[in-house]
């Protein structure tokens, strides 16, 4: 099964819609940095289901991950991770139904740290070096640059753009602006590369080198980094391992941590 759940044409449908390693083409893209790109086509891109914790477990792709519907919704094969997700779903729902709504929320916000959340790879043609490249975004990020790219579509031929991220935490931006005097604001190598870029489609196997991917052993060890008590589950990791963990705290909450703001 592959880790990507959508390409090209249903990548840039699912970003756009409302929802309830070595020799990697996948470039740093911290806030701060613009980088100068020639847009391919408006369909490079790829979803997957990303698994991280803010500051405690890097994003990851389970070597075998969950099946979904085409809503994203887990229809079978949950990784352990989903298994620790739908733990404390559980007990929110317990907690509503008994009336107390602030454990309930508490619990809700520990489900959400553990769920697979949708991301996006993009890939862009690099004015810089002339090769494709590939920067990793989230949901709302993505649907940013798509709507940027679908603006400009009939054009993207003769426009060269910038790609931006600004800010940080809840207030992380990105943005796609076109370049519209490419003979004033670009360089002769900069033209040179658009040029070149615009002489082959973005190469989609780049993509495949991109994420990091982690067995479900690896994966039971990312819970226990987390915090999450692998017992609960039934899990081991062996003689030796320390399997006790305890509810994540109220700092690692997504109210206060958004998809934009990871690392990964």
């Amino acid at each position: 099964m592959s880790i990507f759940t959508k390409r090209g044409s249903e990548a840039v449908a699912s970003a756009t819609a409302e929802k309830d390693g070595g020799g990697s083409a996948l470039v740093a893209f911290p806030s701060g940095t613009t980088l100068k790109v020639r847009v391919k086509s408006a369909e490079d891109s790829a979803e997957y289901y990303g698994y991280s914790i803010f500051k405690k477990v890097n994003t990851f792709v389970p070597e075998k991950p969950a099946e979904r519907n085409a809503k994203g919704f887990i229809t079978g094969n949950p990784t352990v991770w989903d298994r620790a997700a739908d733990y404390y779903y559980g007990l929110a729902k317990k907690a509503r139904e008994a009336g107390d709504e602030a454990a309930a929320k508490e619990h809700s916000d520990a489900a959400y740290l553990f769920k697979g959340k949708p991301r996006y790879l993009m890939g862009f043609g690099s004015l810089e070096t002339g090769e494709d490249i590939v920067v990793d975004l989230s949901a709302k990020q993505a649907k940013t640059i798509i709507a940027a790219i679908q603006k400009y579509a009939k054009k993207l031929d003769k426009i060269a753009f910038e790609l931006s991220k600004s800010g940080s935490s809840t207030d992380t931006a990105v943005t796609l602006t076109p370049i519209l005097d490419m003979d004033e604001d670009l360089t002769d190598a900069e033209r040179a590369n658009f040029a070149k870029c615009g002489e082959k489609p973005f190469d989609f196997a780049l993509f495949e080198d991109c994420l990091y991917v982690a067995d479900e052993t690896e994966q039971i060890k990312n819970l226990v980094v987390a915090g999450f008590d692998i017992g609960i589950l039934g899990l081991t990791l062996g003689a030796g391992a320390s399997t006790g963990g305890t509810t994540p705290d109220a700092t690692d909450k997504p109210i206060e941590i958004s998809d934009d703001d990871l690392p990964f």
